[in-house]
């Protein structure tokens, strides 16, 4: 399957496709050949799902009421990305590492 192809592939396709790839290889069946490349359509799955997931995240917006009753907006922010922020270990810290953005 191409780039391009993978791009256009929802994140429920993208995960299904894992999924199958994920059983073909735990089934022990395939040869060594076949199981890597699979393990690396597998890989690239992963990357679109967390690309996918993240502009998902990024989209994401809460309800806040204000003290005078106003309903507003305010990004979404996981209370692990808070936690991370304060710790200085998010995407921006040196420290981070992001194991999806590894490319063979």
């Amino acid at each position: 399957m191409g780039a391009r192809q993978k791009d256009k592939l929802s994140f429920e396709e993208a995960l299904q496709k894992l999924e199958q790839i994920v059983e073909k290889l735990e089934s022990g069946d395939l040869k060594l050949d076949e199981s890597l490349e699979l393990f690396e359509e597998g890989v690239r799955l992963s990357r679109l799902c967390q690309k996918k997931l993240e502009e998902a995240q990024g989209k994401i917006e809460k309800l806040v009421t204000e003290k005078d009753g106003e309903i507003e907006t305010e990004p979404f922010a996981s209370p692990e990305k808070d936690e991370e922020d304060q710790n200085g270990t998010g995407k921006d810290s040196k420290n981070s590492r992001n194991l999806f953005a590894q490319d063979n």
